[in-house]
């Protein structure tokens, strides 16, 4: 399955290239491309989204 973070920075690539193309048939599908992996990566969690470490404490006080 493909990060949150890689189908983010694809999309946003497609949408610079759409912008520079001056064929707006080109432009149209690379913008709806760039919508299909938007879609897709809403979803997704963000990348450090796992527990926190043994040593950190929910109030704050480490060594406590």
């Amino acid at each position: 399955m493909l990060g949150k973070t890689y189908l983010t920075k694809q999309a946003s690539l497609l949408m610079k290239f759409a912008r520079t193309t001056s064929d707006s048939e080109l432009s149209a599908k690379l913008i709806s491309k760039a919508a299909d992996l938007k879609s897709q990566a809403d979803p997704l969690p963000d990348k450090d989204q796992g527990p926190a470490a043994p040593d950190v404490s929910p109030s704050g006080s480490a060594g406590s």
